[in-house]
């Protein structure tokens, strides 16, 4: 295999810089703004204390990363300590944003996230994509991220890039779309569709979910399979808390796993895949509910209840799904399966007979399954802080502001 594992694509977190005098001085500021995201605020000293950099060598780095906009002053740190107090440094809330959008078969969705984490601005617009040609799609969602970046651009945040997740597998040129069969989408090339002059990364959204609980939950595992679904279901494969990509990018396809081979036809062309059973349409269909706006609220609602057709149908998809999930733990022993996207919303009535399949077939001890706090959340998130990753990664590589 041919680099197998990455935490995104070339284009974003995880390149590694030169092994020259500008390299060194390109991973020193990385390092610094590392430290302040990780342990801030702090001192200068504090940081040349952690990072084994003289106080000189740190306060030149700082001073560069200030005039950048990427770090902030707070004042004197607190009184108290002995000796001249230092001035607190932190993560600017102002300047560079990372913006992630999705494309959901449902739905669009954008938002902005600054330095620090925060979500600074979101929009969701609700709307069938499904069949619809990339063209429109994209400008929908090129008129949200303009909406986002004018509402942020207030706040004194400028767009440092744009992430993209979607539902179906992207090439490692970071920006095809190969396939997404829930939208009929084949060889798309996102990047002449959408804003110009904005550094991009598309992804499949399942990655993105995987890469945002590898980021956002500190209690996160280093190895874990991570499970998402809407209208279809996604995988991802997180190996020493890198992503596992495969020869061409497609990893973690677990939607299209054969479950009962002769099973219904499904969108990707085969027979019995575990989108049959476990994505959101199929289990509607199971329980003989219609599907609305908010597909898992009504499933939550119905089971809640005690409505036997739809405990009965989600039953049958934890079944589903711990048969499909057994090879993949058998073959990579991970620590633990993680559910996210919309399957933690249903996690009470999936959980048993997932775990149960799960204990019944694999070969080693059960593997632990977890529940993500991140929910639907989770591929916008991780779109959007991929973007932040990078800056974090390279910060010598931001422009000075504007789009």
């Amino acid at each position: 295999m041919t680099a197998p594992l990455h935490e995104a694509h070339p284009s974003s977190p995880g390149r590694r810089l030169p092994d020259t005098q500008q390299g060194m001085r390109r991973r020193n500021l990385s390092r610094v703004l590392h430290t302040v995201n990780a342990d801030g605020p702090l001192s200068r000293a504090a940081v040349a204390s952690r990072i084994g950099l003289t106080r000189a060598a740190v306060s030149t780095l700082v001073d560069e990363l200030i005039r950048s906009g990427l770090l902030e002053e707070l004042g004197p740190e607190r009184p108290g300590r002995v000796g001249r107090p230092g001035s607190a440094l932190a993560l600017s809330g102002r300047g560079p944003a990372g913006i992630g959008a999705e494309v959901g078969v449902d739905h669009l969705a954008v938002c902005a996230v600054d330095l620090r984490g925060e979500v600074r601005a979101r929009l969701v617009r609700h709307r069938t994509n499904r069949g619809r040609a990339p063209e429109p799609v994209l400008r929908e969602l090129t008129e949200l991220i303009r909406q986002i970046v004018a509402e942020v651009d207030k706040e004194g945040l400028w767009p440092a890039g744009l992430a993209v997740a979607v539902p179906g597998l992207v090439a490692r040129d970071a920006r095809t779309v190969v396939r997404a069969p829930n939208l009929g989408w084949h060889d798309t090339d996102l990047g002449p569709l959408l804003p110009d002059g904005l550094p991009l990364t598309v992804d499949n959204e399942a990655n993105f979910g995987s890469l945002a609980e590898l980021w956002l939950n500190e209690a996160a595992p280093r190895d874990f399979l991570h499970v998402s679904a809407e209208i279809g279901i996604g995988g991802a494969v997180v190996v020493d808390g890198r992503l596992l990509r495969g020869t061409r990018g497609f990893a973690g396809e677990l939607g299209h796993v054969p479950v009962r081979p002769e099973g219904p036809a499904c969108a990707c062309g085969g027979r019995g895949c575990l989108e049959q059973y476990a994505g959101e349409e199929a289990v509607l269909r199971a329980a003989g509910l219609e599907p609305g706006e908010d597909r898992v609220g009504l499933l939550a609602e119905h089971a809640a209840g005690g409505d036997k057709n739809v405990r009965r149908a989600l039953r049958d998809a934890g079944t589903a799904l711990g048969i499909a999930l057994t090879g993949a733990v058998n073959l990579l022993d991970p620590e633990a399966v993680v559910l996210g996207g919309a399957l933690s919303g249903l996690a009470p009535w999936l959980l048993p007979s997932l775990e149960r399949e799960l204990a019944r077939r694999t070969a080693g001890p059960a593997c632990a399954v977890s529940v993500s706090r991140l929910g639907p959340e989770g591929p916008l998130l991780g779109a959007a802080h991929s973007v932040v990753r990078a800056v974090l990664d390279d910060p010598a590589a931001v422009g000075g502001g504007g789009a």
